[in-house]
């Protein structure tokens, strides 16, 4: 079983890996339609290989190291960078359940607290301000949203009574917790745009204020190593927005249409929002989307109190 589980996790990065690859070319051909332009259509049919084209002019480009930079950590911070975003893949519900966390949802917390620390070291040992600054900003925009977004988790796992990724789809069986939970889909969505660092909060790659931020100094395959992260974290943010709320049955196509939907999303967003400015980003985390969901997750708790109590009742009175 282990060694089934092993091949199952392999061929499974494999695919995220060509996902990632197909996501780059639907971005630029759904950004060059957004702003009336062709986007990338000459290589082979279409454009289609170009994301191939890419991956071998930027991993056969020339590795450049700053002088004074602290070779070790920017060396190894994309690798790590993608190593974090590849290895929340192992919560994935897969068929058969060769792979099966008890505490998935847990897991995913670990992951994604831990995935600023590659951002923030790679700022740090890149030896650059502008580098730097990106760095000290992701931190900060860490801080500001992760609160609500954990709350709004804890709240459907309250509302299914476990951590497991199996439980949203057993729940839900006869109604989406999106019609239930309305409000609260548009708060996970724009939280899980700031997770990934997408527009309109880009704000550790800001490119207009911080010369690409946090990843200034690296060219090649360090800079491929950090975006094939941040694709990735597109596709797992939006496979676990669709088991959350609509359902997350993978033995349906709709769960995978739906998934390349909310990917779409996200580059739709890109091409439609300005970015916003700094303190809007907290103003809007800390005021509006924490009051929201801590109500959510009282009004959640109480609701599967009010409910336990009433079985118990029941039980009592048979």
């Amino acid at each position: 079983m282990g060694i089934m589980s092993l091949i199952c996790f392999f061929v499974l990065i494999v695919f995220v890996l060509i996902g990632v690859a197909f996501l780059t070319l639907l971005e630029r051909k759904v950004l060059g339609y957004i702003q009336i332009r062709k986007g990338p259509n000459k290589v082979g049919m279409m454009g289609f290989p170009q994301p191939l084209a890419d991956a071998i002019k930027l991993f056969c480009s020339e590795q450049t190291y700053p002088v004074m930079s602290n070779y070790f950590m920017y060396f190894f911070c994309p690798m790590v960078s993608l190593f974090l975003s590849l290895i929340c893949w192992l919560i994935y519900p897969m068929i058969g359940g060769v792979i099966s966390f008890n505490l998935a949802l847990l897991f995913f917390f670990c992951c994604t607290g831990m995935g600023v620390y590659p951002m923030m070291l790679a700022g740090w040992s890149s030896n650059s301000n502008y580098a730097l600054l990106g760095g000290l900003r992701a931190v900060a925009q860490t801080i500001s949203y992760e609160v609500s977004l954990a709350l709004i988790l804890l709240s459907f796992v309250v509302m299914v009574g476990g951590f497991s990724m199996s439980s949203f789809y057993v729940n839900q069986f006869n109604v989406w917790f999106f019609f239930m939970c309305f409000p609260l889909f548009f708060c996970w969505f724009s939280s899980c745009l700031a997770e990934t660092n997408r527009t309109p909060f880009d704000f550790s790659e800001g490119e207009s204020e911080l010369v690409s931020g946090f990843n200034v100094e690296y060219s090649s395959g360090g800079f491929a190593l950090i975006f094939m992260a941040e694709y990735s974290s597109i596709l797992f943010m939006s496979m676990l927005t669709v088991v959350i709320f609509f359902g997350g049955d993978v033995f349906s196509i709709f769960f995978y249409l739906m998934l390349v939907f909310l990917s779409f999303m996200f580059i739709w967003v890109r091409g439609t929002l300005p970015r916003f400015r700094y303190d809007k980003l907290m103003y809007m985390a800390w005021k509006s989307y924490l009051p929201v969901s801590l109500n959510y997750f009282m009004f959640f708790v109480c609701f599967v109190l009010f409910l336990s109590h009433m079985i118990y009742w029941d039980i009592l009175g048979m």
